[in-house]
């Protein structure tokens, strides 16, 4: 949470939706507490697989200072104090451009691997924390069915491996990745291991009793006991064998540094991951957004600095196994286009989705604009569902039906992927 939200929504919402669900989850997950960040990694792929991460900017991430629209004239009226003036954009269009702080991302736009979609988000305008990330996270309105739509997707292949579902750093996971499979906690992923003392053949003994008394049972706490021994005599054992990044990688201090450069070491194990989520928060900006210490980690200037650097690192980190990794953006809503009396925004509708990696389209800005003379009770306009994007990702970068991840929904075409 940064020190300028003033939302109780945000904290109670968070906490509520990471109490109140994930139970369960399809395919093998694990869930990893990095401070303000939350990763979770689902497994049922083949180990060089195609991989998509999903970076969730927590709290509403006022995207019109990610992605400005400096053409629009309304823009630099609706925010006198906290506008980003056109001088300092990079990689502009005749109509947008990005905030400068991602200078460290300009290679990977130039290059033709990152690209963003304006004016994208939920159908209906929803601004209350929760309900907007839950809706957002199942992607299938009005089905009394409780599962994600990663959940969804990584129940496609119909793959099983034994990493049913491993969360670690809590046992809690989002509604994206809800479902029936069973899960298993621990920690932290250094700590994935099988637990007690002793040297290498007393835990190679411990490991052959445990298989002879789970291996045959059946029911949950059964299926949950062979998640663990397959988790631990796997991914376990690859994270622990301590990991220094390539290609002179230079990840950021703090919680998302360190959740992505896990992230790229997970990747490079090629243990079979299908989908990574991270849960990036302290985007909930009500007040001083623009403040004058710009370089503050919790301003917008210093959130934009740390994910530039961090996803920056990572592809450099990951090299040729960049190739196979697909990264969008997701937020649960937009902020208002006018700033508040604090310097500040408050809960909006419309926001944008940033996409890099393989099989994006780069260089360019997606999307139909709806201008800023013409708004919905103050805020931007939704012109693209944010599951067409997704869509195009799915469909694209894994080769199946995308009715069956976001039933009862008919995709546009947005164009942003090969």
């Amino acid at each position: 949470m940064t020190e300028s939200c003033s939302c109780p929504d945000y904290t109670l919402s968070r906490r509520a939706l990471l109490r109140n669900t994930g139970l369960v989850s399809a395919g093998a997950v694990t869930t990893t507490m990095f401070g303000d960040t939350l990763r979770q990694a689902a497994y049922g792929a083949t180990p060089d697989g195609n991989i998509m991460v999903v970076l969730s900017l927590r709290g509403g991430c006022d995207t019109l200072s990610l992605v400005v629209p400096h053409a629009d004239p309304s823009y630099y009226r609706a925010r006198p104090t906290i506008a980003i003036p056109r001088s300092q954009l990079i990689c502009e269009d005749a109509n947008f451009g990005l905030h400068p702080a991602f200078q460290p991302l300009k290679p990977l736009w130039t290059s033709g691997q990152m690209a963003a979609v304006v004016a994208t988000g939920l159908k209906v305008a929803n601004r209350s924390h929760f309900s907007a990330i839950e809706e957002i996270e199942d992607a299938d309105l009005g089905s009394e069915v409780r599962s994600g739509w990663i959940n969804r997707l990584i129940g496609l292949d119909q793959l099983r491996t034994p990493l049913e579902a491993v969360n670690v750093g809590s046992a809690l996971q989002p509604t994206s990745l809800y479902g029936r499979q069973p899960t298993l906690s621990t920690e932290h992923p250094e700590d994935i291991d099988l637990a007690g003392p002793g040297a290498a053949d007393a835990r190679r003994q411990r490991r052959r009793a445990l298989d002879q008394v789970w291996g045959q049972e059946r029911g949950s706490l059964a299926v949950g006991a062979r998640s663990a021994l397959a988790t631990t005599a796997t991914l376990g054992t690859t994270l622990q064998n301590g990991y220094r990044p390539a290609s002179g990688a230079v990840y950021p201090a703090g919680s998302f540094g360190d959740a992505m450069r896990d992230t790229a070491q997970m990747i490079k194990a090629r243990v079979g991951i299908e989908v990574i989520t991270l849960d990036h928060g302290s985007w909930d900006m009500h007040s001083r957004l623009g403040r004058s210490d710009a370089t503050s980690p919790v301003s917008m200037t210093g959130m934009v600095t740390t994910l530039a650097q961090g996803l920056a690192a990572f592809f450099a980190d990951l090299g040729a196994e960049g190739d196979r990794v697909t990264l969008v953006t997701l937020t649960e809503f937009g902020r208002r286009v006018k700033e508040n009396g604090n310097q500040g925004l408050d809960h909006g509708w419309a926001n944008s989705t940033l996409l890099m990696g393989a099989g994006v389209r780069g260089g360019r800005y997606y999307g139909t604009w709806p201008g800023l003379d013409d708004l919905s009770e103050g805020d931007l306009r939704v012109t693209t569902n944010y599951r067409s994007v997704l869509s195009e990702i799915v469909s694209t970068r894994f080769g199946v039906s995308t009715s069956q991840v976001f039933p009862n929904f008919s995709p546009e075409t947005v164009g942003v992927m090969r």
